[in-house]
């Protein structure tokens, strides 16, 4: 139970920089910082110890600007505008075959109509009726003499 309990007291060891020497001074201080960063050791709750630098914590990147759309919102527009008009295309397609459809079934009927109601007068004028009920028209010889009518 020993390695689970926490450690009272970090450790924090500082190192000493070690000046550089003279001839070797102006080589080396180009290229290092003016100080040596602190070395922090932290015992772990298993009894290690890790040692290393502190480090600052790093700034959030600023956020980036909203990415412009790979294709404008009017190229967008025009290409659904276009689906929308092939849309309403197909559909007045639709439209004028459905209504030539119904023009060629009125005009069946018409004629149809036609030719039952044709068949009922031709009926009616040619056929045999015995009945006596109508105008008979006796039709004689006549006679026209110098304009006269002689009937």
């Amino acid at each position: 139970m020993d390695h689970l309990q926490r450690p009272t007291a970090v450790e924090v060891h500082h190192p000493i920089p070690i000046p550089p020497t003279e001839p070797y001074a102006a080589a080396l201080a180009p290229g290092q910082p003016g100080h040596v960063p602190a070395v922090q050791s932290i015992v772990l709750p298993d009894g290690r110890v890790a040692t290393g630098y502190t480090l600052t914590p790093a700034a959030a990147p600023a956020p980036a600007p909203l990415a412009q759309p790979a294709v404008s919102r009017t190229a967008v527009n025009i290409a659904l505008g276009g689906i929308g008009f092939a849309a309403v295309c197909g559909g007045l397609v639709l439209l004028t075959g459905f209504i030539a459809a119904l023009a060629a079934f009125v005009q069946q009927l018409i004629i149809l109509a036609a030719v039952i109601f044709g068949g009922y007068i031709a009926v009616q004028i040619l056929g045999t009726s015995r009945s006596g009920g109508g105008t008979t028209v006796n039709i004689r010889k006549a006679v026209i003499k110098r304009n006269r009518f002689y009937g």
